[in-house]
């Protein structure tokens, strides 16, 4: 019987969709629900189906009538899905009819992820064909999480030319919060990432096009995956996080695993290791340089925490500490949580945060998070005085040419550090005299294997007045003759033009090396400073004595004879001043011209 009934559908399947393919644009609404009802009813009006399918369109032309095929098609294909599976002969008609079928199941859901990534979508519709998508994706094979088709929706978000924003809202709103949609999310973006940046992902790529254009698509595919990874909630790994599972077997693909729900720990564990894998395999990716300083801000908060082994992103980290500029300053964060709390070894780790010590470093986005970094980095008394002493000059070389907010942060630091490190005090006190020997020579430092200064006394040589041994453009702190110079530049802030940094350098006057009378200044109050900042301080300040210049009659001169013991000042007025149409004349003229300038009087 249903063979007879496949064939006589197949009989008449020409004539009448040619008929439906030519009328299907003047269908009215009541016209398109009629067809649905049909194909709901019987399996004599399957030629339907395709006029139904060929209706779904993200054009907002025909929203109305997408909308109901839509719903038409889901409400046919819902209870078929456990019999879609095609097995028995190839020639047996009930197997044709269920190979048909599968095709027109899989055209339907490719229709369904393409109205749901097109940015001519309505919302509302977008919405409705999103939520059927993953009724699909829950329900298939009775209660498997169907991967592949969640895979094909990533993969089209990925490779949009459209923007993805409304998509990617509605998969955070509604669906990240299911653990088994992250883990194959995190999965699919393993996949979809490791050929993001080869030809063969572009099947749609014609010989035309050249290589600018692929770059150009190859980087909006990369913006849109980092959106993806980005846009997935952060892993709730206590031992009293409960995962909600959107489908019945869960992360388990398998059907034979539904008896066996696995434990929270195992949960855990499995979306340590796809997070982790999926990250890897994007941080791979030649990165555009916004999405490069992004994931560099937020790396040491979203995804190291998450990872299963966070030591292996140490060579991308230290790859991007190499690079320099404002890219190092925003991987210190990353490195030095792998350093400290990773056992990550990095030898030129100070060499290279020396070098980041620049004018520009003060003007960056993200200076207060890598001054507060620095201040911790040098926090450990284990630090080499020569490093130390080193760190101090370069700072107070910097506090001559940066902004009055650096200034503020660089008497910090250097508080801390002549506070932390009291072998290095000497750079604010040189007494020359008591550390030459009976010879006159100097005592010198002790030296270590490598030939490093390492002696808590600094080197004595024959100084000579106005000239500092500090070579400020050395970019090994060993060889930058630290130990031998002094913080003058620090002394000079006393004639600051800024009041507030003139006053703030008196706080180094305090004998540091006594920890018992001294606090640490915490970096993060002035880490964040700006000329704005530094001038609402100052107007809010309360001063208790005004000076006033006060007279009880008005000045005639700008100084008086008192003022200059031994001179004596003459007012002169203009030769061309005139009073009454009459040309006044000059003292100049009355007076003998010798008396006309400043007369010397002996005393």
């Amino acid at each position: 019987m249903a063979s007879l009934s496949s064939k006589k559908s197949r009989n008449e399947k020409s004539p009448k969709k040619r008929g439906q393919k030519r009328n299907k644009e003047a269908l009215t609404l009541d016209e398109v629900r009629k067809l649905g009802n049909e194909l709901l009813s019987s399996r004599a009006h399957l030629n339907n189906l395709p006029l139904l399918l060929s209706l779904l369109s993200p054009s907002p032309r025909f929203l109305d009538a997408a909308l109901e095929a839509m719903i038409s098609l889901q409400s046919f294909f819902l209870p078929l899905l456990s019999e879609m599976k095609s097995t028995g002969d190839d020639q047996d008609p009930e197997t044709v009819f269920k190979t048909w079928l599968k095709e027109r199941f899989n055209e339907f859901t490719g229709l369904l992820v393409e109205v749901a990534v097109s940015s001519e979508t309505d919302e509302a519709l977008k919405e409705v064909v999103l939520d059927a998508l993953m009724d699909f994706v829950k329900l298939g094979k009775n209660g498997s999480f169907q991967y592949e088709m969640y895979h094909n929706l990533i993969k089209s978000v990925v490779h949009s030319a459209s923007p993805i924003d409304d998509v990617l809202n509605l998969l955070q709103s509604k669906f990240f919060k299911y653990a088994d949609v992250c883990y194959f999310t995190y999965t699919s973006m393993e996949k979809i990432t490791k050929f993001i940046d080869t030809k063969a992902t572009e099947p749609d790529m014609s010989s035309s096009d050249n290589e600018e254009q692929l770059k150009v698509k190859n980087e909006a595919a990369i913006r849109n995956a980092y959106s993806v990874l980005s846009g997935v909630p952060p892993l709730d790994l206590s031992p009293e996080a409960n995962y909600e599972m959107w489908s019945e077997h869960g992360i388990s693909s398998k059907e034979g695993k539904a008896s066996t729900k696995p434990s929270t720990s195992v949960i855990a564990k499995k979306l340590k290791l796809r997070f982790t894998k999926a990250w890897l395999s994007f941080l791979k990716l030649p990165l555009p340089l916004d999405v490069y300083k992004e994931v560099l801000a937020t790396l040491h908060q979203n995804v190291i925490p998450c990872m299963s082994n966070p030591a292996i992103l140490c060579d991308f980290l230290t790859r991007s500490y190499d690079i320099g500029g404002v890219i190092s300053v925003m991987a210190l964060s990353g490195l030095f949580i792998l350093m400290t709390q990773h056992g990550l070894e990095y030898p030129k780790f100070y060499e290279k945060l020396y070098t980041l010590l620049t004018p520009s470093v003060f003007l960056a986005k993200h200076r207060a998070v890598f001054f507060q970094l620095l201040d911790s980095c040098l926090k450990s008394s284990y630090l080499p005085a020569y490093l130390a002493a080193a760190f101090a000059k370069k700072l107070s070389r910097l506090a001559l040419s940066v902004p009055p907010s650096g200034a503020l942060m660089i008497i910090a630091l250097t508080h801390n550090l002549l506070r932390r490190h009291p072998s290095i005090n000497f750079l604010v006190h040189w007494e020359e005299e008591e550390n030459k020997t009976a010879d006159g020579s100097g005592e010198g430092n002790e030296s270590n294997d490598d030939g490093k200064e390492t002696a808590y006394k600094p080197v004595n040589h024959k100084k000579r007045s106005g000239i500092d041994p500090f070579n400020n453009e050395e970019k090994d702190p060993a060889k930058s003759n630290a130990m031998r110079s002094s913080l003058w530049e620090i002394d000079s802030l006393r004639h600051h033009h800024t009041p507030a940094v003139s006053r703030f350098v008196a706080s180094l006057e305090n004998d540091l090396t006594v920890k018992a009378k001294t606090t640490e200044m915490k970096v993060s109050d002035f880490s964040s400073g700006s000329y704005a900042t530094v001038f609402n301080d100052e107007i809010r300040r309360r001063i208790k004595q005004v000076p006033l210049a006060f007279y009880r009659t008005t000045p005639t001169s700008l100084f008086s004879e008192s003022d200059f013991p031994g001179w004596t000042f003459w007012s002169q007025p203009d030769e061309n001043k005139t009073e009454n149409g009459v040309e006044m004349k000059s003292i100049a003229e009355e007076i003998d011209q010798s008396n006309v300038k400043r007369q010397r009087v002996e005393a």
